[in-house]
């Protein structure tokens, strides 16, 4: 499989985190975890299937995968050809207005025609067009997370959400309804995806060789079980598989 990935425009970058694309040689089962974010999707080859192959993409259409809980699947063969958008946590409404992103959390929906990117154009000028495409759309942010969503980043994850709240001058159901309206899930498992994936991360490049229950502790796991079960949670894996 070629994956790639760019940067977007200067003036994006605290919006979108980066343009993808994937292209396949041969049939292929990838796995995608959780991260927190929203993408876009457009199929400019055949259809493919997503979501453990329940879900079949289209080709010529776009789609909204919403924030993942848990880890899934796309199988992909050798005419398939699938462009992304990765919006950063709580920045598709910068573009967009939705209702609430709580309602494709865990799911990839058929997005607009209407409101998405040419594919014709995607197919002849690339990210050059996405990058004024998103330029044009371009708003201030509906909301006031950016802080809030720094300061779990920052602590990767471990941190509770009454002193978030408390630090960031908003009631703990205030930031409920707007981390669910805004990026699809509550802000307890925005942390805790937070935490599994420095977890995964440490775990991943293990250079000084620290033992499973060392990494946990250092995550703010409870102990090494606590963490396996996180990480099976994700991945659908065991540390020992990954």
């Amino acid at each position: 499989m070629s994956y790639k990935q760019f940067k977007p425009h200067p003036v994006l970058v605290d919006y979108i985190d980066a343009f993808w694309v994937v292209e396949e040689q041969q049939f292929s089962k990838t796995t995608i975890l959780p991260d927190n974010c929203v993408d876009l999707i457009f199929n400019l080859g055949d259809d493919c299937k997503t979501e453990q192959g329940v879900l079949t993409m289209q080709s010529g259409r776009s789609y909204l995968v919403g924030t993942m809980t848990a880890s899934s699947q796309s199988f992909l063969h050798s005419d398939n050809k699938l462009i992304g958008v990765r919006f950063k946590p709580a920045a598709f409404s910068s573009f967009y207005s939705f209702t609430s992103l709580k309602e494709v959390t865990d799911r990839a929906i058929e997005f607009e025609q209407s409101l998405a990117p040419d594919l014709l154009r995607i197919e002849q000028h690339s990210f050059s067009y996405l990058n004024k495409f998103f330029l044009d759309r371009l708003t201030h942010p509906k909301h006031n997370l950016s802080a809030v969503i720094k300061d779990i980043q920052t602590v990767n994850g471990q941190v509770s959400i009454d002193s978030l709240a408390k630090s960031n001058h908003i009631t703990t159901r205030q930031l409920e309804r707007n981390f669910q309206r805004h990026i699809g899930i509550s802000p307890k498992e925005f942390a805790n995806i937070t935490r599994f994936r420095h977890a995964l991360s440490k775990i991943k490049n293990n250079m000084a060789e620290d033992s499973l229950l060392s990494i946990a502790f250092d995550c703010g796991y409870y102990d090494h079980a606590h963490l396996t079960n996180e990480i099976k949670r994700y991945t659908g894996l065991t540390p020992s598989l990954l």
